[in-house]
């Protein structure tokens, strides 16, 4: 059986505060993309994992895909499968691709093995496992609030629009990311954002990563700035980094930004 992980990008991202668990309070807006890649579960005779495309970081025994096997299985009971993963997302992107591949899997043996977990049983699982898993249970658009993790729809939609993601040769880790940043409350509230326009987005939506990593990577603000000298509406770092995406009203090819960079037209 196989499913698609799509990626997602943050619109706006407040880090409010440090909590007492090593963890951060923070408020974003979290909208799915479709920026894909293919996750596929068969039964077999031993517990498998496999990956194709991107290389996958970290040791292959220790993938979150099998993670979450082990999770469930510590609840359910669950014959042996083979996990193939055929990675399209970029890593150290800021993009979610790891979160998305848990919760999928956790969508995915739930749909084969016929579990009957509800939505918030399997967000709860996902919740385990990172931050923004549990986004990706739903894959919808929210205001996440706490350590990303508790939700609230928004009614928001950028199908009118032309979305440009820029992703450069540069991993950024979220740990170090994070280590960089002065948590403050923002003078925006996310839960106004509907209100906007997205012209206006750009003079209240601040990520509060950009200044440090572009401290950092100053190659990642040229992204930034070179989406608005071509007309972007909107333009902004997801997550933690290194993508930058832009959102324009009407289509557009940037070959300038082709040349050192991975760029997804259209997500």
């Amino acid at each position: 059986m196989l499913i698609f992980p799509n990626a997602k990008i943050n619109l706006g991202l407040n880090i409010i505060s440090r909590r007492s668990d090593g963890f951060h309070n923070i408020q974003t807006v979290l909208y799915p993309v479709g920026i894909k890649e293919a996750l596929e579960i068969v039964e077999a005779d031993e517990l498998l994992f496999s990956s194709s495309g991107i290389p996958v970081p970290g040791i292959s025994d220790e993938n979150l895909c099998l993670k979450v096997y082990h999770l469930l299985s510590k609840d359910v009971k669950l014959p042996f499968v083979h996990i193939h993963l055929h990675k399209q997302i970029p890593v150290g992107a800021g993009l979610g691709g790891g979160s998305a591949d848990a919760a999928f899997c956790i969508r995915l043996l739930n749909q084969k093995f016929s579990l009957g977990l509800s939505v918030s049983q399997m967000q709860d699982y996902a919740r385990q496992l990172g931050s923004d898993c549990a986004f990706f249970i739903e894959n919808r658009p929210v205001l996440a609030s706490a350590k990303g993790d508790v939700f609230k729809p928004v009614n928001l939609s950028l199908k009118n629009y032309f979305v440009i993601l820029v992703m450069p040769p540069i991993h950024v880790s979220t740990a170090g990311a994070y280590q960089n940043v002065k948590p403050a409350l923002s003078d925006f509230n996310l839960e106004e954002l509907e209100s906007l326009a997205v012209n206006q987005w750009k003079d209240y939506l601040v990520n509060d990563f950009e200044e440090p990593v572009f401290g950092l990577y100053p190659q990642i603000k040229a992204i930034k700035d070179e989406l608005y000298q071509s007309g972007a509406l909107y333009a902004s770092m997801s997550g933690s980094g290194a993508s930058v995406f832009g959102i324009f009203n009407k289509e557009i090819k940037l070959p300038n930004l082709e040349t050192n960079n991975q760029v997804f037209y259209g997500i």
